[in-house]
């Protein structure tokens, strides 16, 4: 298989959903967050990098201004307006409509 070191572990999914990842096996990867893929061969398990934008290579490299947190927080803050934005509107369009 290419010289790769395969390793499989059985882990136990708790009723909450979760497993748990070997510390040996967390600290070979150095994460602390995984992606989890379902496929229809059955579950991929993988390290996240959180910074895997930032650390694109070739001619998208350039494009790469956030972290993915920052990404998600900046989202975050836009939805947040809008539904600010949404009940002020809702309370101008009630206001002097009589309550039954």
């Amino acid at each position: 298989m290419n010289g790769a070191t395969y390793t499989a572990t059985v882990m136990k999914v708790s009723s909450n959903g979760q497993i748990s990842i070997p510390a040996d096996v967390r600290k070979r990867w150095n994460t602390d967050r995984v992606i989890v893929t379902d496929t229809s061969a059955g579950l991929i398990v993988r390290p996240f990098d959180p910074d895997f934008v930032r650390n694109l290579r070739g001619k998208y490299r350039h494009l790469a201004t956030e972290t993915v947190d920052e990404g998600r927080r900046a989202a975050r803050e836009e939805q947040a307006e809008r539904e600010d934005e949404r009940d002020r509107a809702r309370r101008i369009r009630t206001r002097g409509v009589p309550q039954r």
